[in-house]
């Protein structure tokens, strides 16, 4: 144990170390390239100021992700060169395609509800009086972290055997009206069994579970945290349209609905896109939901809680590795097309 904290304490002392010695390099620099030409100047000086946010970058970012990379190519202690094979673990072991499974559906349905909800939420408190009463309890789940939004959570969906006094909210409510109480975090049957089995489909142990219902209710938790954040963004987009031109669209005879889907969705487009993708990010990173609430178990994992199990819980840093490289590349190409049309946007202006 002591040697484990003076291990931490040295990295800590190397990182403060080392941060202010950055600085203090690149102070020292600024000063020389003050007293240089002004032709000089003004090429080297921006590279001054940029200077210590590139190199820390660089070191707690760039230098770890290329580090992971060449980690994943190999075995479980990082001594072995396997190839692709951790990459082929991670795209066709049953618990990972589990994880994609999951995945989706957070990405699906959190990001539709999430988006969906906020907007309708932003153009119906814009007409009332107490526009900012109701937008403060709807955003207020996000001053809420993950986790004691979890911690809440488990609360709510708390489960005892029928005939017991049920702590947990919803089955309260369920055994108020004569229902037998309900395993949220527990059930794993897919909703649209029963659809399945009403149409009489064949083999239907051979279809994927869809929409199980443990997934479903972790994936309720994130759609309350982040409907608020959505919210407020789009609600400032609504009120920059021009009163004139929903006017016009009024007096010749256009209705709400027609307004709504004909002027306010096209004109903050570029704000909704910019809102879902960034709910995709934080959704294709989630994590903390999954952990608190079910550890993963009972096929609730999602690729970034399938990568700590792999490698912190079965110390096999190669798989880890190559779970974490997949999970880098699903999240780039939306960093891209949301960079792209910030671009344009202040290209446009």
């Amino acid at each position: 144990m002591t040697d484990n904290l003076l291990r931490i304490l040295m990295a800590v002392i190397a990182i403060a170390t080392g941060s202010i010695g950055t600085f203090a390099i690149f102070y020292g620099l600024n000063l020389l390239v003050e007293k240089l030409p002004r032709i000089w100047k003004e090429r080297l000086l921006p590279w001054v100021y940029m200077g210590p946010a590139v190199l820390m970058l660089t070191a707690y970012l760039v230098l770890p992700t290329l580090r992971t990379l060449y980690i994943s190519f190999f075995d479980s202690r990082s001594e072995k060169f396997v190839g692709l094979k951790n990459y082929a673990f991670a795209l066709t072991n049953p618990d990972m395609v589990i994880a994609f499974r999951n995945n989706l559906l957070w990405l699906v349905l959190v990001s539709g509800l999430s988006v969906g909800l906020g907007l309708i939420i932003a153009v119906l408190v814009d007409r009332v009086k107490y526009e900012s009463a109701a937008k403060s309890l709807i955003f207020l789940p996000m001053a809420i972290s993950f986790v004691g939004a979890s911690v809440i959570w488990r609360f709510i969906y708390a489960f005892k055997p029928a005939g017991s006094d049920q702590i947990g909210l919803l089955n309260a409510v369920r055994q108020t009206f004569g229902l037998d109480p309900l395993g949220w975090l527990i059930e794993r049957d897919g909703l649209l069994e029963p659809v399945w089995e009403t149409l009489k489909v064949p083999s239907i142990d051979a279809l994927p579970t869809l929409l199980p219902l443990n997934t479903l209710a972790l994936i309720a938790i994130m759609v309350w945290l982040q409907t608020g954040f959505c919210m407020v963004l789009l609600s400032a987009a609504v009120k920059g349209i021009p009163k004139d031109v929903i006017e016009a669209a009024r007096i010749d005879g256009a209705n709400e609905f027609q307004i709504f889907r004909r002027i306010i969705i096209p004109m903050i487009m570029p704000t909704i896109t910019v809102v879902a993708t960034t709910v995709v990010v934080a959704v294709l990173k989630v994590f903390d939901i999954v952990y608190v609430m079910t550890g993963g178990n009972l096929d609730t994992d999602v690729i970034a809680s399938r990568m700590i199990k792999e490698m912190f819980n079965f110390r096999n840093f190669g798989r880890g590795s190559a779970i974490a490289t997949v999970l880098l590349l699903a999240v780039i190409p939306v960093m891209v097309t949301n960079i792209r049309r910030f671009t344009q946007q202040e290209a446009n202006r």
